[in-house]
């Protein structure tokens, strides 16, 4: 396969397709370089969106600039090309996360291609989903999608779900109590106060979703330090449909697989109907995250804990321009 020239508008239209993935409280801490005489794309991560009190590793902001890449891919395909990625190609630089080189595929991989549609209908949905189980052969499709990028995708049985969200509920005791989180939380929710941050940034109150009349759910209620008026209740599904999303190791690389193989696993969910919200509040205390996984599976480490139903599907949250996260050199 032969390298594919760097035109502003085929970069530009790549990372509109990657700026489409979901990011910690839509932080979305990636930054992209086009070296155009090198024919590469640069992806970094911004440490200036960050959340060193609940995520003092990076670990999530890992995640979400793998989504972005993953998007990247998908837009790639999409375009007839193949985008060949090299990850943490300088280890002294713990930022530069990976570098993509375009190239002119004969053959390119269809199954990219397909999920392509879902980038701007993937939304998270914090709303009510129906009783409704979700047929096998849905859950085996998601299942090969996270194996596809080297993860594991896990639907624990009925003991283990009411475990996970009974350390669920513990995590929002361990948040309730510590004020340096609440602050972090609360310095990325839009409502429409004068002293929030970029409209383009962050998790507006439309995206909160109802109240619940009885916590049954997996669902993180960001409205707490905020506290939106005439926001309505509603009652969740009695039992959640959840999945675990995890890596055999705990490493950078590895949280970036794991970003890329969660965006594919929300993709592929988006054209098979569901709708999804993720939940990566009990993963955000190292005394919680360690007994979210089953003791008797191989995965070693979850890094996402994924709702999954039928109901609304959620409106679309903000996007920062491309102009903002995108340079050329």
């Amino acid at each position: 396969m032969s390298t594919t020239a760097l035109t502003r508008p085929l970069v530009t239209s790549l990372i509109e397709d990657a700026v489409t993935a979901p990011s910690m409280h839509n932080a979305q801490p990636w930054k992209f370089v086009c070296r155009t005489g090198a024919g590469v794309i640069e992806l970094h991560g911004d440490p200036l969106r960050g959340m060193p009190h609940e995520d003092p590793d990076h670990r999530a902001l890992h995640l979400g600039c793998g989504a972005a890449l993953f998007g990247l891919r998908v837009g790639a395909a999409y375009r007839g090309r193949h985008a060949a990625v090299r990850p943490l190609p300088r280890p002294e630089d713990r930022w530069h996360f990976a570098d993509v080189e375009l190239l002119a595929a004969d053959d390119v991989d269809r199954g990219l291609v397909a999920l392509h549609p879902a980038l701007p209908r993937r939304h998270t949905s914090r709303f009510p989903f129906t009783e409704e189980r979700i047929p096998s052969e849905v859950i085996d499709g998601l299942r090969a999608a996270a194996l596809q990028e080297g993860c594991q995708l896990v639907l624990p049985g009925d003991w283990h779900t009411d475990a996970v969200l009974e350390i669920v509920h513990d995590s929002e005791r361990f948040e309730a109590a510590d004020a340096a989180v609440r602050a972090e939380i609360a310095a990325w929710m839009r409502t429409g106060a004068s002293d929030e941050g970029s409209e383009t940034e962050g998790i507006p109150s439309y995206a909160f979703g109802p109240r619940q009349y009885d916590v049954t759910s997996p669902v993180r209620d960001f409205d707490s330090p905020r506290h939106v008026p005439d926001r309505a209740s509603a009652r969740f599904e009695e039992r959640p449909q959840i999945a675990l999303l995890g890596t055999v190791e705990d490493t950078p690389q590895q949280w970036l697989t794991a970003g890329q193989a969660l965006h594919r696993v929300l993709l592929r969910a988006t054209l098979d109907g569901l709708s999804t919200s993720l939940m990566s509040q009990p993963l955000e205390w190292s005394e919680l995250r360690s007994v979210v996984r089953d003791p008797a599976s191989t995965t070693g480490f979850i890094h996402m804990v994924i709702r999954l139903g039928y109901g609304p599907q959620g409106r679309a949250t903000p996007r920062r321009p491309v102009s903002e996260v995108l340079t050329f050199d």
